[in-house]
């Protein structure tokens, strides 16, 4: 049998206050802690350690999530977290949803240096330069974890790797990957280059094509793929920077693709190309 849950923690105590503050990017960024929501991220944030050391440092959850994830309950004590017991407007209170799931995680800053995802040599890459919405960069995220991605880089101008909005989009992805921020896009594509990754810049003005690219057989090799911002894509002086600038082709009447979807496509297609080579990491198991 489980151990009983404490009684519900006070509105006013000072780990719920701590926990609200971290709604805001100031105080995530002075304590070095984000917040998780919903049964998913912190399932995936109580099995994720760094360094040795458990990521999910507390959890707060409601008497009806503690009886239906009791699960995931069990497995946050494991990790060592502190489990709060709380009523629904506290956790509430704490949320930054307008409909919360009744489990909400205190979780450690789990960013990778930039230099420790070069020594692994990855073979697929995802840089977010200039992204500003946090939703689209947390669906990226999500993408490039699906396509076998393994690394995703955030540039300095980018949005918080750790907004809410990013994390409940990844929707646990945040806890798979390597990811580094804060990179200078420029440095973030010299240094891959230099580590032999072919860099390809995703624009719909690009002069490649990726069904060209796939056709020629071009894309089977180690690969960043650089995105833009959602409402003006690559400024020139990041595209000088990549090998290809290649446009996702529109075969139908659509303007454009959005940010993520277009990051779907130029990802999965790599990821194809690489399989098919025998080059792929994470098939391969290489």
């Amino acid at each position: 049998m489980p151990p009983a849950l404490p009684e519900p923690i006070s509105p006013r105590s000072p780990r719920v206050l701590a926990a609200r503050r971290l709604a805001k990017r100031n105080f995530r960024g002075k304590e070095r802690l984000f917040l998780a929501e919903g049964p998913q991220a912190v399932r995936e944030a109580a099995g994720h350690r760094i360094d040795g050391a458990p990521t999910l440092v507390e959890l707060f959850v409601t008497p009806d999530a503690a009886e239906r994830h009791a699960g995931i309950v069990g497995a946050a004590r494991d990790a060592g977290a502190r489990v709060h017991l709380a009523a629904e407007q506290v956790v509430a209170d704490i949320s930054t949803t307008v409909t919360p799931q009744g489990l909400v995680g205190v979780c450690r800053f789990l960013d990778t240096p930039f230099e420790d995802i070069l020594k692994a040599r990855p073979r697929l890459v995802a840089v977010l330069a200039h992204v500003r919405d946090p939703g689209n960069a947390g669906t990226v995220l999500r993408c490039a974890d699906a396509a076998g991605a393994e690394a995703v880089v955030l540039t300095d101008a980018s949005v918080d790797l750790y907004n809410p909005k990013a994390v409940r989009a990844s929707v646990g992805s945040h806890f798979h990957l390597p990811v580094a921020v804060g990179v200078p896009v420029g440095q973030a594509v010299g240094r891959l280059r230099d580590a032999g990754v072919r860099v390809l810049a995703a624009d719909g003005a690009g002069d490649r094509d990726l069904d060209d690219e796939l056709d020629q057989g071009t894309m089977g090799g180690p690969t960043a793929w650089v995105f833009g911002n959602e409402a003006w894509g690559l400024p020139e002086e990041t595209r000088a920077l990549a090998d290809a600038v290649v446009r996702v082709p529109i075969h139908g009447s659509a303007e454009s693709l959005n940010l993520a979807t277009a990051a779907a496509v130029c990802l999965y297609a790599s990821a194809r190309a690489q399989r098919a080579s025998g080059g792929c990491r994470s098939v391969t198991g290489s």
